[in-house]
């Protein structure tokens, strides 16, 4: 299923509720439903290839009946989408009695399925009635979804549609959750997880980061078994583990973990105020892999105000306290925090990451984070990604990759992809052939003519820890125009710089005894 037929298919979808429920309770009807169809072709997709296993529905059905251990999941028969479809009468009651039987069956689903009340009323009356919600239903029958149907975070894809569109209004927008999918893809092809690994995202969203690397795994050692790819009992799992502050994307990352059979470990909390995986003795605990689309650019405030950076009890910010206007460096500095020794993290972030106060008389706390950073040659790899890929903006993004282990010392392998992409209604997207040439120049380290440069350590001190690939990688193209949104950081850092150096002034006058003057200042 392609993006404009998911939204089109969203959008009748929320059109025959239209009325009964305001636009920013759609998702809440919609979403359970999509899910529970989700769930049950994903069913009937494992017992077709038992049938093929064994030669006989019949027997296969028969078999699933006898024992539920035989396919990833259980789903009830009153609960499986040809018996809803068929529901004429009492149709509210029937779904609520549905979603609840599936948590009964499948305990991880316990407080994420049957959260909804398809038979709820409000002043006496039902919010929706059966003729709205059976319409719904049909609407929702018209597409399989099936895991050879649609993309793995189909959850996340309609979430982001319906939040975008109906309810962007009542909480944050759904870019700052949503990694585009080639774009996790190349970030699962850059960190190449292995059997075994522990693969961690501190702001998971619908979790589509982590569902790429356990793909991709499943890719590089899992072998075919009645149709589909599987780990073989030799090949140990990733072990993925993630932390969501929105309790919608939490539930939906949840789905998203159980329907491809990960061992997900996916926890509700602030990961700044308080991150939810640490060992006995209170530490942050660290694992081999992240990988993580923060919000880009996050004020402080979200998470409490810029103390959270002087007082913190994990150890996280060792290199320095970020701006109050931009988390970014926060962000990296808890995931670096939570990374083993040896172990790699891949990131997506504003361009403005890597080069905000290069070149500016002073100091600036970005660029004094990511001078510790070159200092201790942590960065392996930046890479430049095209612009207009991301939902919440036009500007381009990248991915910043940290290595504790470089395989080149003293290195840095800038990519600038800006080029590659192909044209797309209303988004730019990648290509396989792109996200192929990428991790491929990644992986065997190599300048490419107009696309790639290896620096120094030497060489990014010289240009004053700007480490932005366009500037080290031409690709003969018209000047490049500062995007709005980075402005306005560059603007509200100037600000702090500014109110921060009063300060300082005012002090100082005080401690020499010039009150008149200050004063009068």
């Amino acid at each position: 299923m392609d993006l404009q037929t998911l939204e089109t298919w969203l959008w009748d979808a929320a059109c025959v509720i239209r009325g009964p429920v305001d636009a920013p309770k759609f998702k809440d009807y919609i979403l359970p439903l999509v899910f529970l169809k989700r769930l049950s072709d994903v069913f009937e997709d494992e017992v077709t290839h038992l049938v093929q296993e064994y030669g006989s529905r019949e027997l296969a059905e028969k078999l699933v009946e006898q024992d539920h251990r035989i396919v990833r999941f259980y789903i009830p028969r009153e609960a499986r989408w040809p018996e809803i479809a068929r529901v004429t009468t009492g149709l509210g009651q029937y779904l609520t009695d549905a979603v609840r039987a599936v948590a009964r069956q499948n305990p991880r689903l316990q407080g994420v399925i049957d959260a909804v009340d398809f038979n709820a009323t409000a002043a006496g009356q039902r919010i929706l009635d059966d003729e709205p919600l059976a319409a719904l239903v049909q609407v929702l029958s018209r597409h399989r979804l099936g895991l050879d149907d649609v993309e793995p975070d189909i959850l996340g894809r309609a979430y982001e549609y319906l939040l975008r569109k109906f309810a962007e209004g009542q909480g944050q927008s759904a870019g700052e959750f949503y990694t585009p999918r080639e774009v996790a893809i190349l970030m699962a092809r850059l960190l190449e997880p292995g059997p075994g690994m522990e693969v961690y995202d501190p702001c998971c969203g619908s979790g589509g980061l982590l569902i790429k690397c356990h793909l991709r795994l499943l890719e590089t050692h899992g072998e075919r078994q009645n149709g589909r790819l599987r780990l073989p009992s030799r090949i140990a799992p990733l072990r993925l583990y993630g932390q969501e502050v929105n309790p919608a994307t939490f539930a939906i990352a949840r789905m998203n973990a159980f329907i491809h059979d990960m061992e997900a470990d996916i926890r509700l909390g602030d990961t700044m105020r308080r991150p939810a995986f640490t060992d006995a003795g209170g530490r942050l605990r660290q694992f081999d892999l992240v990988t993580a689309n923060p919000m880009w650019n996050q004020k402080a405030e979200a998470f409490g105000g810029p103390e959270i950076y002087e007082h913190d009890p994990y150890g996280r910010f060792r290199y320095g306290a970020p701006p109050a206007s931009s988390a970014d460096w926060g962000w990296l500095q808890h995931m670096l925090a939570s990374v083993k020794d040896g172990g790699r993290m891949a990131v997506v972030l504003d361009t403005g990451a890597v080069s905000r106060g290069s070149g500016n008389q002073g100091s600036n706390r970005e660029r004094d984070i990511r001078r510790a950073f070159v200092e201790a040659d942590l960065f392996e790899a930046v890479i430049l990604l095209p612009e207009n890929l991301f939902y919440n903006t036009t500007a381009p993004g990248l991915i910043l990759i940290i290595h504790r282990a470089k395989r080149r010392p003293g290195e840095i392998l800038l990519i600038n992809a800006s080029k590659l992409f192909a044209k797309g209604r209303p988004k730019n997207y990648l290509t396989e052939e792109h996200i192929e040439r990428i991790a491929d120049v990644y992986h065997t380290w190599r300048a490419v003519e107009g696309l790639s440069a290896i620096i120094s350590k030497e060489e990014a001190t010289r240009n004053d820890y700007n480490l932005s690939p366009s500037r080290y990688v031409a690709t003969n193209d018209k000047e490049e125009v500062l995007p709005l949104e980075e402005a306005m950081v560059l603007l509200q850092e100037a600000e702090e710089e500014r109110a921060a150096a009063d300060r300082e002034l005012m002090r100082v006058l005080d401690q020499i005894g010039l009150e008149g003057f200050r004063g009068k200042s």
